[in-house]
């Protein structure tokens, strides 16, 4: 009984620092998360920025006559 107990003792503290690893990696995977969509919200601006200037420069090409 008493050795059953240990076992039991010792699951439950495998357990517990499963879940504080597991805690600790969804924390960091979560900053990694903002991270990447804060860069992306970046990113998207960036490209927009980009359209609108190409968008522009297209419209000042004289149009070819044939």
């Amino acid at each position: 009984m008493v050795h059953e107990l240990d076992a039991l003792v010792d699951r439950i503290a495998q357990v517990a620092t499963l879940c504080r690893n597991l805690r600790a990696e969804n924390s960091e995977l979560r900053q990694q998360l903002a991270a990447a969509e804060s860069e992306r919200r970046v990113l998207v601006e960036r490209m927009d920025a980009a359209r609108t200037r190409l968008e522009q420069l297209a419209q000042q090409i004289p149009e070819a006559k044939s």
